[in-house]
């Protein structure tokens, strides 16, 4: 057992770390340095497949229920279905024999594009120096280096995401009119890649179908997005849906606890959210929190992961 294990192993004792990711991109992104590319992905992956025991997200947490979960458990999660998911992030998978269970908003398959991801490619791909959204009372932002563009989007993803549904679509069209883009249609997946994914050993949960922010909907909204994401994906690969992700995941202001049980009520048997720490035995199956260290070294990676438990 190398130190890293034993620390782990000490400190992790019952404890499942389970880890978040969106994309793997097939090369580094100026605007997104913390994204991993395939290089990055595959040396985390690495390091996670050398200390952890990882294991299927619900086998992981009925183990981590009856008090039978192993040493430096962990468990992989994607959320929203991106294509790299199945062109990159799967085979790196493969070649360190993992597992991981991807989150899927079913409204996006097949040619759709998430809102923010509007937002980001139109502001990458803009020719002006500055990007002016006034007219749109969203400001005027320069975007002439990646920096600035990086800066740029967060603002107005920030200005827009708790907006309602229909009215996030519309101010992002109206982003990508006035910065003269046309957003590409071929980020996330298709159902056939979904299908790959399940017949190469992958989990597949539901995570909506238009990505709402479920506390800012109504109650009738909320359980048709949860329920009918998961009948999409159950349609498609005839199987149960047993897991599901809460868009944005944030408890208390991106989700509450009635969300939690309408999730319990359509026959889910866990969700996960993005509140930080490592579940314990007495953590709540519906409100799974999950993390992913930023670090670029072993070192700082590791030392993420201690934190992380120890804040548990």
């Amino acid at each position: 057992m190398t130190p890293t294990q034993a620390s782990f192993s000490l400190i992790a004792r019952n404890r499942l770390n389970i880890f978040i990711f969106h994309r793997v991109l097939a090369v580094p992104d100026s605007i997104f340095p913390d994204e991993p590319d395939s290089a990055r992905f595959n040396e985390i992956m690495g390091w996670v497949g050398s200390w952890f025991n990882v294991l299927p997200l619900d086998t992981a947490v009925d183990a981590l229920k009856s008090g039978k979960l192993p040493r430096r458990a962990a468990a992989i999660t994607f959320d929203d279905g991106y294509a790299d998911n199945h062109d990159i992030a799967l085979p790196i998978l493969q070649r360190h024999g993992l597992t991981a269970t991807f989150f899927i908003a079913t409204g996006f398959l097949n040619g759709g594009r998430m809102w923010n991801d509007t937002i980001i490619e139109s502001v990458r791909h803009c020719k002006q120096p500055e990007l002016n959204l006034t007219s749109l009372k969203l400001g005027c932002h320069a975007i002439a280096s990646s920096e600035q563009k990086k800066r740029a989007i967060e603002i107005i993803i920030s200005q827009i995401k708790y907006r309602s549904l229909a009215k996030r679509l519309e101010i992002t069209e109206q982003v990508a009119e006035l910065a003269k883009i046309h957003p590409t249609n071929n980020l996330m997946m298709t159902s056939q890649q979904v299908q790959a994914m399940r017949d190469a050993g992958m989990q597949i949960g539901a995570h909506t179908v238009s990505h709402p922010i479920l506390a800012r909907t109504d109650a009738y909204t909320a359980r048709e997005e949860i329920s009918s994401s998961k009948t999409i994906l159950e349609s498609l690969l005839l199987e149960p849906i047993r897991m599901f992700a809460y868009p944005n995941g944030k408890p208390g202001s991106d989700y509450f606890p009635e969300h939690s049980e309408i999730v319990r009520e359509l026959g889910f048997s866990l969700a996960v959210s993005t509140a930080q720490g490592a579940a314990k035995q007495s953590t709540d199956v519906f409100q799974l929190p999950r993390f992913t260290p930023w670090q670029k070294t072993r070192t700082g990676f590791a030392g993420q992961l201690v934190k992380n438990l120890l804040a548990s």
